[in-house]
């Protein structure tokens, strides 16, 4: 059996790519994976709704392909915003 190996620029692509405005920092071995992550996205949501925005880009391969993926999130401003 042979997995895909994961970076954690592709995640970190993928984030920016399917959360609206979003910047990610990702790291990790392959497998297991720390990534923060602002977005405009997430303001007014709790945390855990934040979180699932993030582990939604990813559906079925959180616990599968990527075995492991802590994130911490936070609210950014829009730009041009105060």
């Amino acid at each position: 059996m042979s997995a895909t190996f994961v970076t954690p620029e592709e995640l970190k692509a993928r984030i920016e790519a399917g959360i609206p405005d979003a910047s990610a920092e990702v790291s990790g071995d392959g497998h297991h994976f720390d990534a923060l992550v602002s977005s405009p996205a997430f303001s007014g949501l709790s945390r855990l709704a934040q979180h699932r925005l993030v582990y939604d880009v990813f559906g079925a391969e959180i616990g599968g392909r990527i075995h492991a993926l802590s994130i911490q999130t936070r609210a950014s401003e829009t730009e041009g915003t105060q």
